[in-house]
């Protein structure tokens, strides 16, 4: 740790301040970054493509069409499916303060994952401007559509 830090850092401070300022943490830390944000620059815009057109316009949310597979299968898809938003999420939390789309990662992330209130929470993050038009503009460089949103009511 510099000299000027340790001065100017509280002494209880002075542990974990060696390890995090450690060569070999910043290292590591350096490669997560890059490795995150270059997995955002390449999975996010995948997956945004993908979203279908009148996604937020459906009363329910798409389902994934496994009625044909057995209900151990459509269990176990499920449940990757909600463990890749919750990895997406934490991802995209992470890019808050690292390289990367974090914000949009979120959105994407809330995408897959199952929870209460889920469908509400999604339409007001899309049609906060920044975001829809982010990902919008992904949508038109793949050659898709924009993402339609319900018009809001106001009483």
């Amino acid at each position: 740790m510099p000299d000027w830090l340790r001065d100017q850092a509280p002494r209880w401070l002075h542990g974990p301040l060696d390890w995090v300022l450690d060569s070999t943490v910043l290292g590591v830390t350096a490669a997560i970054s890059a490795f995150l944000f270059v997995l955002s620059l390449i999975g996010i815009p995948w997956l945004v493509v993908r979203v279908p057109k009148d996604y937020f316009h459906r009363p329910e949310p798409y389902a994934l069409e496994l009625e044909h597979h057995p209900p151990a299968w459509r269990t176990t898809l499920k449940i990757a499916k909600n463990l890749l938003g919750l990895v997406l999420l934490v991802l995209g939390i992470a890019m808050f303060v690292l390289p990367g789309q974090g914000l949009v990662t979120v959105v994407i992330s809330l995408l897959l994952i199952d929870f209460p209130g889920k469908r509400s929470l999604e339409r007001r993050i899309v049609a906060w401007p920044p975001v829809f038009r982010t990902i919008n503009l992904m949508r038109r460089r793949a050659g898709k559509p924009p993402l339609d949103l319900p018009q809001r009511t106001t009483t």
